[in-house]
């Protein structure tokens, strides 16, 4: 399996990727803005389970195919993109009603498997961690120890306890900011309407950003 110098100089590198926010944390941030705690955790381990799926592929053979392509990598990016816009747009026509919702419908909205896909889809199509799967995972995997697949799933799962925690923690800060806010309906109104904007903003982001071949 992996030694203890590559798991924990990837664990380095992954830690260092992470701690800058990139989609999967400014989409947690925008949810646990608009809709709270329970929320954006939830969106947390939906982006976690998004990226795990991205570890499998590419330790599959499946990744190496996306990051060498333009085609598929662009076709995966703008789709990602287009859904963050959407997700976006939706939470700024909702902003008006979002004082009732939290006290009508928040646990309806909060724990939903449709959160958890939200998150998920993010996850998946995170270009960030598309290209650093595809480029550096492979690198630590050490082919003279055999088992090739299980030594990239294992650091893959060591990337995403590493995120579960940096997201999280970015998640619950975001939160208690907007439980201040919550008092007010017109406060409450702000945030939900920030947290829109920026996930429209992310998803223009993620559009003309990336690679340029």
């Amino acid at each position: 399996m992996v030694s203890t110098d590559r798991l924990l100089a990837f664990a380095a590198m992954s830690f260092l990727l992470i701690v800058i926010p990139g989609p999967s944390v400014l989409f947690v941030v925008g949810r646990a803005l608009a809709q709270g705690r329970r929320a954006a955790l939830t969106t947390v381990a939906g982006n976690t389970l998004g990226g795990y799926v991205l570890v499998a592929a590419v330790a599959l053979g499946v990744g190496t195919v996306v990051e060498r392509s333009v085609l598929v990598f662009t076709t995966l990016k703008l789709a990602g993109a287009a859904y963050l816009v959407y997700l976006g747009v939706k939470a700024l026509r909702g902003r008006g009603s979002l004082h009732a919702a939290v006290a009508e419908a928040a646990p309806r909205a909060h724990g939903g498997l449709r959160t958890l896909g939200e998150g998920f889809v993010v996850g998946v199509a995170n270009p960030k961690t598309l290209v650093f799967f595809a480029a550096v995972l492979p690198q630590f995997a050490d082919r003279e120890r055999g088992h090739v697949v299980l030594q990239m799933l294992l650091l893959g799962l060591v990337f995403n306890l590493i995120a579960v925690v940096s997201d999280s923690a970015w998640g619950l800060a975001a939160a208690t900011t907007r439980d201040w806010f919550a008092g007010s309906p017109r406060r409450l109104s702000l945030v939900g309407g920030a947290g829109g904007l920026a996930m429209i903003g992310l998803g223009v982001t993620v559009a003309v950003t990336g690679r340029k071949d």
